[in-house]
């Protein structure tokens, strides 16, 4: 039996969407039916530059895309701001929805966009890429042994990398009309992820923000952290997000018999490797001159 392949319509022209717009194409369930942005000229430069399909529509409305019966499902890389009005309105159109990370600028708006999807019976999914990827069930399955990895009770996450000055003065993501949630939400929203991943999307008793978190000039986060506490577990989690450190994509997870560890959980350094490492029952050399067993990589 073959199966059906999804048509994608695409809102937008934003950079992440040409990663995830290759991804679209190399699948072989999916294609790109449509493309949309505000200007018809640089939705056609678009999808002349990554490649898609001469069967592609180009529109130069968002709106057209959503009206294109050719178009079961859209990904939304919009700023976030733009969130919850685009993708309420394609749920409205029956469109299935790929919604890029951030979701949403708060919980509220989140619920908006859930209840239309929900009124509509369309699917909606979040762009978070790592929570997709093969290598993350096997990490998952790693922590979930109890014998080789006991009870969790530690977990640090870390994404930052260094923006340049264009990023800094220009990029919607420190623009407090488009992107407010700045580092938080763009690199922040990982960690946070790869903690409530790891405890099973049980909910933290407290969150503390560090101290002294770095601003631009309209007030906007370019790097900050926190610590989380789930306190009958005696459990301490920390992460650090920021666009002013070298590129870092950290998870490290201990446990009472093991630890785990993946050093490019965003996005693997190689794309056709995902490697992680894993250790068990790990204990000091004679004399302290060392340890083992060394971490194994998977």
């Amino acid at each position: 039996m073959t199966e059906t392949r999804v048509r994608f319509g695409i809102l937008g022209c934003a950079n992440i969407a040409r990663k995830v717009s290759r991804a679209i194409l190399l699948s072989p369930n999916t294609t790109i039916s449509a493309i949309g942005s505000r200007s018809l000229e640089k939705a056609t430069a678009f999808a002349s530059e990554n490649h898609f399909p001469e069967s592609t529509k180009v529109y130069g409305s968002y709106g057209a895309v959503l009206d294109d019966p050719d178009v079961d499902a859209v990904y939304v890389p919009l700023p976030t701001s733009l969130h919850v009005q685009w993708a309420v309105l394609a749920a409205q159109k029956k469109k299935h929805l790929l919604l890029e990370k951030p979701v949403a600028l708060n919980v509220g708006e989140l619920d908006v966009i859930l209840a239309a999807c929900e009124a509509s019976g369309v699917q909606f999914m979040d762009a978070t890429m790592w929570m997709h990827h093969p290598r993350t069930a096997h990490m998952k399955e790693v922590l979930s042994d109890e014998q080789r990895f006991g009870q969790l009770k530690s977990v640090h996450s870390t994404f930052t990398f260094t923006a340049d000055e264009d990023f800094l003065k220009n990029d919607i993501r420190v623009n407090p009309n488009l992107d407010s949630l700045g580092a938080l939400g763009d690199t922040g929203w990982y960690n946070i992820r790869a903690i409530l991943w790891a405890h099973d999307y049980e909910l933290p008793n407290t969150v503390t923000a560090f101290r002294d978190p770095v601003y631009n000039e309209s007030g906007v986060i370019l790097s900050c952290g926190a610590s989380l506490n789930w306190n009958k577990y005696r459990k301490l989690v920390t992460f650090h997000c920021s666009f002013l450190s070298n590129i870092c994509m950290d998870i490290t997870t201990l446990g009472t018999k093991g630890n785990l560890r993946v050093h490019d959980f965003v996005i693997p350094f190689n794309e056709k490797v995902g490697s992680f490492y894993a250790v068990a029952d790990s204990k000091w050399a004679e004399r302290a001159l060392g340890c083992g067993p060394e971490p194994s990589e998977v």
